[in-house]
């Protein structure tokens, strides 16, 4: 059985890991956003919590489609607050930021994990967390934010992204990061079109390196809307079938809004294929 080590924490992956969406920016895609509002931030933090998340996910800054880069205080400004009300709850932590500077603060907050858009290319990110415990996301993204969906291209998709994710593995190791501490996620909708999607999707396994943890982020997104003709806000259902879907094709983690929903969805999949029930 393969574990996650995760900060202080040890993360069997024998059953998939629901990692719960707490957006703390203004301007998320998915309207959950909660900007500089700490209390709001932290009860939807506890809502997740509660409702029987594995891993948190802070994010100060919009990476959707389009979106412009916050700057690094401002950043800060909106996840320091909230990642120290959180960070003791007993509940592994991750922030989502590609900004060096942001990681090393996030870490020194209580962060247990650090999810990268950018995998890790940054200047001075593998520096940031080779030294520390934290577990990595390691996610493929083609461009940046704010232009990455402008006519996206691949020869070969799938290929493509799991040679951008060996590459990245192989910088880690390199830097020190052991393979227990990388996640790695093929990067739904960063980049790339309905059919990209489509395409990563049924190859799933495909993407992966040496075995490594797969993340899906795939809740709420447009491809989803794309398929169902249906707004950001009428989209669960879609969402927790494209869950269960990941981890049929191979995901351990699932990076979802809305966590009852998706936590009761694999109860049923996995009473139906192995006769076990929570």
């Amino acid at each position: 059985m393969s574990i996650l080590h995760c900060g202080r924490f040890r993360l069997p992956l024998d059953r998939p890991l629901i990692m719960g969406i707490v957006n703390l920016t203004p301007d998320s895609f998915s309207g959950d956003g909660t900007g500089t509002d700490v209390a709001r931030a932290t009860a939807l933090a506890r809502h997740q919590f509660d409702a029987g998340a594995d891993i948190l996910d802070l994010g100060a800054e919009s990476s959707r489609p389009g979106a412009i880069q916050t700057p690094e205080d401002e950043e800060l400004r909106r996840l320091l607050p909230v990642l120290r009300e959180v960070a003791d709850w007993g509940v592994p932590v991750s922030v989502d930021t590609y900004k060096p500077a942001v990681m090393r603060a996030a870490l020194g907050a209580g962060a247990s994990m650090i999810n990268d858009i950018s995998a890790l290319r940054h200047v001075g990110a593998l520096a940031a967390v080779a030294d520390s415990d934290c577990a990595v996301c390691l996610m493929h993204m083609r461009g940046e934010p704010g232009t990455m969906q402008v006519a996206p291209h691949y020869d070969d998709v799938v290929r493509e992204v799991r040679d951008f994710l060996a590459a990245r593995v192989a910088a880690c190791r390199s830097a020190g990061i052991d393979d227990n501490r990388l996640v790695l996620d093929p990067g739904f909708g960063f980049g790339k079109s309905l059919e990209h999607n489509l395409s990563l999707f049924r190859a799933l396994t495909a993407t992966a390196v040496d075995d490594l943890p797969l993340l899906a982020g795939i809740s709420r997104k447009s491809m989803l809307g794309a398929i169902t003709g249906r707004p950001v806000e009428q989209r669960l259902a879609a969402s927790v079938a494209a869950a269960v879907l990941a981890v049929h094709n191979g995901a351990r983690i699932l990076r979802v809004h809305d966590v009852e929903e998706t936590r009761d969805a694999l109860a049923v999949m996995a009473a139906i294929e192995t006769g076990s029930s929570r």
